[in-house]
């Protein structure tokens, strides 16, 4: 665990956004990302959180041909999304997460997502079970760092958070926050217990039905689906954690929101269920970690007893075959 962990008296306001991106339009994308950044700093939030490949557009992009894909792309550090967010960081004062695909150069690409911090330093995660395109590959790296104003946080990008083994190595490697960007909830299954699609006529509808709407996103296809994991992985391995989420239209998904930060023990500091655009900030108090059960239970931990979580059993299988037969 990070020496930082023994100094306790420091607190962190935090925002989570949920947003709907629209597919291969930057411009508007930003557009929604420079506004919540202006209206995160002028609330004093010191780091803000925005979803899974927002920047890019989602869902749509396992469409594509390889060479719409490139197009898309952009690498990182160098491209003009990562530059964008490093100007904005920089500007507010304010450290900025938000995903893109990235152009990794032969070919290669990645689901990344980077955080820009306000001395234009640039952290960028690589997701480690990515399934959205064929050409996109998964990372292979863990992601750890720190802030500036001294809480260490990782990054794990939706169906990374869902392993368990991965959330516990965060925590490992001295995370304190979990920044949790998603484009989940809603989606289809052959499993008739996980989610399902929502209606695009129930989201089409929204203004005037707001309770239909308002129903599917806090039952099984939304934040019913979340509270029987995501409490766990904060409670477990003792972290704060972020959880951004896309909301609305994602190609032919509806996307849940349900934008939350949750504490050590696992409790909502503070949630959304609004069918719309919208953040919500919450005030991280690193106290809380002081006796926080999943990090007494790191320390009661016996590596002796694990070698058999490294040693393959014949069931493993690529994301993208996993993602597809849920």
């Amino acid at each position: 665990m990070s020496a930082q962990t023994d100094n306790f008296n420091r607190t962190l306001r935090v925002a989570s956004v949920q947003f709907e991106s629209m597919q291969a339009d930057k411009a508007a994308n930003f557009q929604k990302i420079e506004a919540f950044v202006k209206l995160a700093a002028a609330q004093g939030v010191k780091l803000v959180v925005f979803p899974e490949c927002c920047i890019t557009g989602y869902w749509f992009i396992r469409n594509l041909t390889v060479a719409q894909l490139a197009a898309l792309a952009e690498p990182i550090p160098d491209g003009p999304s990562t530059r964008r967010l490093v100007e904005l960081a920089r500007q507010y004062r304010i450290s900025v997460g938000a995903g893109l695909v990235e152009d990794g150069g032969n070919g290669v690409f990645h689901n990344s997502y980077v955080v820009a911090l306000p001395d234009g330093t640039i952290h960028k995660h690589r997701k480690l079970h990515a399934f959205e395109h064929d050409a996109i590959h998964s990372g292979s790296d863990y992601t750890v760092f720190d802030l500036p104003e001294g809480f260490r946080v990782g990054v794990l990008i939706c169906y990374d958070c869902n392993l368990i083994e991965n959330v516990r190595i965060t925590a490992l490697r001295g995370a304190e926050i979990l920044i949790a960007p998603h484009q989940t909830g809603a989606v289809r299954s052959r499993d008739p217990h996980l989610m399902g699609l929502i209606d695009r006529r129930i989201w089409d509808n929204r203004h005037a039905d707001p309770g239909a709407v308002e129903r599917e996103f806090r039952g099984d296809k939304g934040r019913g689906w979340l509270m029987r994991w995501l409490p766990s992985r904060a409670h477990d391995s003792g972290l704060f954690l972020i959880f951004s989420n896309g909301v609305g239209v994602d190609d032919d998904e509806i996307r849940t929101g349900n934008a939350m930060i949750l504490d050590p023990y696992g409790r909502i500091l503070t949630e959304t269920w609004k069918a719309e655009d919208t953040m919500v900030v919450a005030d991280l108090d690193a106290n809380l970690l002081k006796e926080a059960t999943g990090r007494k239970w790191i320390c009661a931990r016996r590596p002796e007893l694990y070698p058999p979580l490294t040693i393959p059993t014949g069931l493993e299988r690529d994301a993208r075959i996993m993602k597809f037969e849920e």
